[in-house]
């Protein structure tokens, strides 16, 4: 391979690693649609309203109290840096996480809240 294709093939290959080095991650799918909703994911978005939303946002990326959490699970990790899954998420609902306090909800709501979150 002469030096220009050498060169052009750095370049291609910065260009594609240059979002991951910088922070910027790939555009995540919207939130489907609050209309649009079965009747589990309703029901964990008002176990959201009810408990979460006060400092978290659903909806968008801004930041209240605590992080947003659009995306949530559509991503590897928690802004944490724990596995992005149900069970972490349930352990982090009942035993809390840093300035997160425990959430007294019952499994069915869990269950529910879980469903709304995947939604997001």
């Amino acid at each position: 391979m002469n030096s220009t294709g050498q060169s052009l093939r750095r370049i291609c290959g910065l260009i594609v690693l240059c979002p991951l080095f910088s922070g910027c991650r790939p555009a995540l799918p919207p939130p489907t649609p609050l209309n649009q909703l079965n009747a589990q994911q309703r029901s964990g978005y008002r176990v959201f309203q009810g408990y979460c939303a006060q400092c978290h946002d659903d909806r968008d990326s801004d930041s209240l109290h605590g992080p947003p959490l659009l995306g949530v699970f559509k991503q590897p990790y928690f802004p944490s840096g724990a596995p992005a899954n149900d069970e972490r998420m349930r352990v982090t609902l009942q035993e809390g996480h840093g300035l997160m306090p425990p959430i007294n909800i019952t499994s069915q709501q869990t269950q529910d809240l879980l469903a709304y979150l995947h939604t997001l």
